[in-house]
């Protein structure tokens, strides 16, 4: 089962998300392709995936993690052992968030909430200090991303199979010519 975990403030009606379900779609694997609407909060975001993916049962997982979800993805490969897509992915995103901290919106559905410290505690708590068995990733940064530094994964993933693209975005520009490398993946 191909597993996508969306980032900060997205859900399911992200760009990538509908991209590559439609693609699975196209292909006639939707059956094998799972994307949940994560929590807000990060305890309650892995809690959830778990508690899905246990009820689903697969074979198989290879979770796809954007931004936020990267992070998440790279906790749960670690925890399980599952294979992981990283795509612009937040390598320590308690770091990065502490910034974000106070009122949110999420883009697509409207929800406001808010971002708190014990969120930023939670997302410490999750934290890999490093990848155990690099073979298990594969790492699609854009240098252009205007939110993330690229380098950054590009480090924590050192051993992991890499693509790096020059300029794009936070985003991934043109995201969807990487669905045969991730389904061979």
């Amino acid at each position: 089962m191909i597993v996508y975990l969306h980032g900060f403030n997205s859900s399911p009606a992200s760009g990538k998300a509908k991209l590559l379900g439609e693609h699975m779609a196209r292909i006639g694997r939707v059956a094998e392709y799972f994307c949940p609407a994560l929590p807000n909060g990060p305890r309650e975001a892995i809690a959830h995936v778990e508690a899905e993916l246990t009820r689903h049962r697969p074979n198989s997982v290879t979770l796809i993690g954007s931004s936020l979800g990267g992070f998440y993805a790279t906790h749960l490969a670690e925890m399980h052992g599952w294979k992981a897509v990283l795509v612009n992915p937040a390598v320590h995103a308690h770091t990065l968030m502490r910034d974000a901290i106070g009122p949110q919106t999420n883009w697509h559905t409207g929800e406001k909430w808010e971002l708190t410290e014990a969120h930023v505690a939670e997302l410490a708590a999750l934290d890999v200090a490093a990848i155990t068995r690099p073979e298990r990733y594969l790492l699609l940064a854009q240098t252009g991303d205007e939110v993330l530094d690229y380098r950054d994964a590009v480090t924590f993933y050192a051993g992991a199979k890499q693509i790096i693209e020059a300029g794009g975005d936070h985003g991934f520009a043109g995201f969807e010519r990487h669905f045969q490398t991730i389904l061979d993946f």
